[in-house]
């Protein structure tokens, strides 16, 4: 009853309010899923065609302030656990930390809004039966923007919700998330046309093509297995943010590492030659630089298999960089180590300017050296590991180099810093799109959660609760080959997306027919 009550205020809120219900789709991590859950792919779909039919025959100002509201619903609610962060772990006071995340979500709002706003400048000039691809390309452009400007921060873009069972999963692993994006728009415009008699046919015939279509890319098989599968070990220590970079607790984070360790080979199961061949640890385990942690405990950690540790390390320049570093099994020198590179503003380094808000920030080891854009994978347990810190799994093109070499993905991440919030559930979701994307089984280690095994078809096979000191222990199979978006990235979306607006743009002064309460 509680679901069935969630879902129906979701729907409800997704109609009433312009935004409301996109966040509520990125909270599915359990397959199979419950049934309730299957509907939740449609919530962003729906608020899309609430959207729709808002600036339909709306003038360009009033489509702009309609998308920057439905802009503001949209962040208020999914980037919240911003205010987690800077509040409660970042040293701003509360009224400081509301203040930042406003203005942030404010700044969100602005590309929905845009592509509101040329919608409605370009949608005249248009045939009726062309204004949802139109209007489906200005939204994708949209979120690629706000998905490389300024670093980029494509949280929350469209297609990140439509991950299995949505049946427009498919579409991931050759248009990539601003792909799906673009065909959920797609989906909208249908159900807006839909309530229009004059269009409900070939409404329904696009519904069927482009659901048709999406089934038969997911049955599509793009890869193929190489080497034996590899029993991984992702470690989760749940060390509270509040007293990980404190000195007296410095003992705390080494111990909850090394116990799971213990534990596991006191467990004659479990404890095997052939019981793990890789070790995983989450982002900055060890809240030390390499070297400054003791000879005896990298030997613990490799003791039982090669291991990939999260730790920070020295730079030539006299910096340091978050990092990723591949120990042999048995050793406690390092042979190969991953930087990242893709930082976090204000958590990881200071933008340009800003450097006033930076200090006022408590964040330890803030201040990083960014690693180099292409890296090579690592080889650890038999398998090339391209290895991804933190929210670089955002970033769906930037994983694209090291995967013609690759055959495993590991993440990375310390999702501590944003509490018990919507973040995790989320960044989960994100994963199981760079899986389907990808082609490639996607491991999370974790420090607080989501630590999980996602299977290539987006599936979680497997993950542990969070804000739980435990150990996931998977078998996990390496992948070559490269899927369509693999070969591309977002090259084929863009084209798309551009011929589209170019096609309009072209037809400027021919304008289409005449304007109805319900055309799009």
């Amino acid at each position: 009853m509680r679901a069935q009550a969630f879902l129906t205020t979701a729907l409800l809120g997704a109609l009433a309010v312009p935004g409301f219900g996109l966040p509520f789709a990125f909270t599915t991590a359990v397959s199979p899923a419950p049934t309730w859950q299957h509907f939740l792919p449609l919530l962003p779909i729906v608020s899309i065609a609430g959207l729709l039919q808002r600036i339909a025959t709306a003038k360009v100002r009033a489509a702009a302030l309609t998308g920057w509201t439905w802009g503001l619903g949209c962040f208020l609610g999914g980037v919240s656990w911003l205010y987690v962060s800077l509040s409660q772990f970042s040293g701003l006071p509360a009224a400081a930390a509301a203040a930042a995340t406003l203005l942030f979500v404010a700044f969100l709002a602005l590309y929905p809004m845009l592509a509101c706003a040329a919608y409605a400048t370009l949608r005249d000039r248009h045939g009726e039966g062309l204004r949802v691809a139109l209007f489906a390309a200005l939204w994708a452009l949209g979120e690629w923007l706000r998905g490389t400007l300024f670093t980029g921060f494509p949280w929350l873009s469209l297609g990140y919700a439509q991950v299995p069972p949505s049946p427009l999963a498919g579409y991931a692993s050759s248009l990539g998330v601003y792909g799906v994006g673009f065909i959920s728009v797609l989906v909208a415009g249908t159900l807006v046309q839909l309530r229009d008699n004059g269009k409900r046919r070939s409404a329904l015939v696009t519904l069927v093509l482009v659901l048709g279509i999406g089934a038969l890319l997911r049955a599509m098989v793009w890869v193929s297995p190489v080497g034996e599968p590899i029993t991984v070990r992702l470690l989760q220590g749940n060390v509270p943010q509040a007293v990980k970079w404190e000195p007296e607790h410095l003992k705390r984070s080494v111990n909850s590492y090394l116990g799971l360790l213990n534990q596991l080979a006191r467990d004659p199961a479990k404890s095997s030659p052939t019981a793990a061949t890789l070790t995983v640890l989450p982002e900055t385990a060890i809240p030390l630089l390499f070297t400054q942690i003791p000879e005896e405990v990298i030997a613990a950690l490799t003791r039982q298999s090669d291991t990939l540790l999260g730790v920070a390390v020295g730079t030539l320049d006299g910096g340091y960089a978050n990092a990723a570093m591949a120990l042999p099994k048995g050793t406690t020198s390092p042979e190969g180590i991953y930087a990242k590179a893709h930082l976090v503003p204000f958590g990881e380094y200071a933008p340009p300017g800003f450097g006033w808000f930076f200090k006022l920030l408590r964040i330890p080891m803030s201040d990083f050296t960014a690693g180099a854009p292409r890296q090579s994978p690592l080889l650890l347990a038999g398998q090339q590991v391209a290895p991804n810190i933190c929210y670089e799994d955002l970033f769906g093109e930037a994983l694209l180099p090291a995967l013609r070499d690759a055959t495993l993905l590991i993440n990375l991440s310390n999702t501590a810093w944003f509490g018990d919030s919507l973040a995790q559930p989320q960044h989960l979701q994100i994963a199981r799109l760079r899986a389907l994307e990808t082609g490639r089984v996607m491991l999370r280690a974790t420090n607080s959660g989501m630590t999980a095994m996602i299977l290539p078809n987006g599936e979680v096979a497997a993950r542990l609760a969070p804000f739980t000191s435990a150990v996931l222990q998977v078998e996990a199979q390496g992948y070559r080959g490269l899927t369509p978006y693999a070969k591309w990235g977002n090259g084929l979306i863009l084209s798309i997306c551009l011929l589209t607006l170019g096609w309009q743009l072209k037809r400027r002064g021919q304008p289409g027919s005449a304007i109805t309460a319900t055309a799009l």
